[in-house]
């Protein structure tokens, strides 16, 4: 059901790009060279244009939510793992990546002390 849902979005993103390559602009300096788009039902056509392209965008939309739904609980599993490790690689990149510059070694692992708040400081007498 997933790769039918991926099919049809791919197929909707294929014809809405087809509809807004067809459609005449509608401002801008090719608008004032053209004749008006009312003659002969050229205005109607435009009219369906635009709503067959709302209409696709919509259908993306809503198709898109439901390949998320119907997505495999297994799939979401191994990527969800794999986005995980991803972080983890980065995060451990930018932290040699950031000891090499400095020429710093890696810290230890201490628990920093306490800052004291404002309101435990003693005046200076």
């Amino acid at each position: 059901m997933y790769v039918f849902f991926i099919v049809l979005i791919v197929i909707a993103s294929f014809l809405i790009i087809l509809t807004v390559l067809a459609q005449n602009p509608k401002s801008g300096m090719a608008a004032n060279f053209g004749a008006s788009n009312q003659v002969m039902g050229v205005r109607q056509t435009a009219d369906f244009l635009e709503k067959l392209t709302w209409g696709l965008a919509v259908a993306i939309v809503v198709l898109s939510l439901a390949a998320t739904m119907a997505m495999p609980r297994a799939d979401i599993a191994r990527s969800n793992d794999a986005l995980q490790e991803a972080i983890e690689n980065q995060t451990e990149g930018i932290q040699n990546f950031q000891l090499q510059n400095t020429g710093a070694t890696a810290p230890a692992a201490e628990t920093p002390a306490p800052v004291p708040t404002p309101a435990e400081e003693t005046p200076a007498q």
